[in-house]
């Protein structure tokens, strides 16, 4: 059967217009104070601030946990229909507007070290069945987050933030259409607090729209972030028979011209006596004793990015150091039946499939810290845990596994730089 063409469509984008006086700096929009970071990345602290931060704050409508209260006499949380009911009076107060036209946009992020990447953002349309699909996930979901979003985009009817997918471009008509558009002005152009640079064009010729169309039609892509909002698109679109829920949108970037940067999400088990888990884990694999977590052991443990064998750093609340490595073989097989043996060695397998068995730790009492390992290492003392430090996969690594038609252990990636949310958003009506 033919394989579904990766398929970007233009959009009328719903943005932010308000012309408040306070939100000018040297007479243009500031519109950074009212971006977030994708709704899974900040803690609850941090979205009950950035909330707080402008009363127009997208996370007031992606992470809307704050805004009202659970009932108990519904099936529905009615925070989900307070945020819904608060993104359409943005809209009708025109503090958000769509563009006159359809487009794709560009958008391109510059981090504060100096990585530049640029993307499309549009409508992706989802396939009508998983036969030959265009879109490859690489990692497996969680059903929480996945009812989460659907619950959300559903009653707002609206994608209120990209997922990130990548594809091999090798420099073809929608990657070269992404690189042109320098030299016109930006639609937007800010610098968040974290130093990256956002700025956002339209692309709205025609005959460049069918350019593009063209090249993405031979492709495919894979998901790089967003797995659960991709999920709740594809449940979105069987679940409900408005044609509008045949899209979602998605962030598109040729990974050939702009190789994302790959990082790890470390784990943090709170109340896991370290020295128990040390004992366990010697009974599968050989720890070896490192001392302090010092920034040089975090940073050769990040040395090990694509390590083709299991290996990884346990911390314990008072911040010794423990590398687990050398994982027993018929172990891994016996733990993994049916698995290749790629999949087997990877480190977030042999954590989850070997180690926190041993440990009798509930998946859902796991934190997840994207990146950085020092607040992975500082959060188990805090929770009197123990912190596991995970090297990152190579992007290799993750075409290589979703090649093969697997799925990596559920927050194995964290690719970046990841998009803000508020710069475009979609609404349906």
């Amino acid at each position: 059967m033919p394989r579904h063409a990766l398929e970007l469509a233009p959009f009328r984008g719903l943005r932010y217009t308000n012309p408040d006086v306070d939100r000018f700096i040297d007479g243009d929009f500031d519109i950074s104070r009212l971006l977030t970071p994708p709704y899974d990345i900040p803690d609850a602290a941090e979205a009950r601030k950035l909330q707080r931060s402008d009363p127009h704050n997208a996370a007031r409508v992606t992470l809307p946990y704050e805004l009202g209260r659970q009932d108990p006499d519904s099936t529905v949380p009615h925070r989900y229909g307070a945020a819904a009911d608060l993104l359409h009076s943005w809209i009708d107060d025109g503090v958000l507007a769509l563009d006159g036209e359809p487009a794709l946009y560009v958008y391109e992020q510059v981090t504060a070290d100096g990585r530049r990447q640029r993307g499309l953002v549009g409508n992706l349309r989802l396939p009508e069945d998983d036969t030959g699909s265009a879109v490859r996930p690489h990692e497996d979901v969680a059903a929480p987050p996945v009812r989460d979003r659907f619950t959300l985009m559903g009653m707002s009817r609206a994608n209120l933030e990209p997922i990130f997918l990548v594809y091999r471009g090798g420099g073809g008509a929608a990657s070269t259409a992404t690189e042109a558009v320098t030299a016109d002005t930006p639609l937007v152009s800010t610098r968040t607090r974290d130093g990256a640079e956002h700025r956002l064009w339209a692309v709205t010729d025609p005959a460049e729209l069918g350019r593009i169309a063209a090249d993405l039609a031979g492709r495919s892509a894979l998901i790089a972030d967003g797995h659960h909002r991709y999920a709740a698109y594809r449940r979105l679109h069987r679940e409900y028979t408005d044609p509008g829920w045949g899209y979602g949108l998605a962030l598109l970037v040729d990974s050939d011209t702009h190789p994302p940067r790959l990082g790890a999400i470390h784990r943090v088990l709170p109340g896991l006596d370290t020295d128990t888990a040390v004992r366990a884990a010697r009974t599968v694999a050989s720890v070896e004793p490192l001392g302090a977590a010092s920034p040089e052991v975090l940073a050769a443990l990040a040395a090990r990015a694509g390590s083709e064998s299991p290996v990884l750093l346990l911390v314990s609340a008072e911040g010794d150091a423990h590398l687990v490595h050398d994982f027993d073989p018929g172990v891994l097989e016996r733990a993994m039946p049916g698995r290749s043996p790629e999949w087997r060695h990877l480190s977030t397998a042999a954590l989850h499939e070997v180690l926190m068995p041993l440990w009798e730790v509930p998946e859902e009492s796991v934190r997840m810290v994207h990146d950085d390992p020092a607040e992975a290492v500082a959060a188990a003392r805090d929770e009197k845990g123990t912190a596991v430090v995970v090297p990152a996969l190579s992007v290799g690594q993750v075409y290589a596994v979703a090649d093969r038609g697997e799925l990596t252990p559920r927050k194995s990636t964290s690719f970046g730089p990841k998009p803000r949310t508020g710069l475009v958003m979609r609404v349906l009506d």
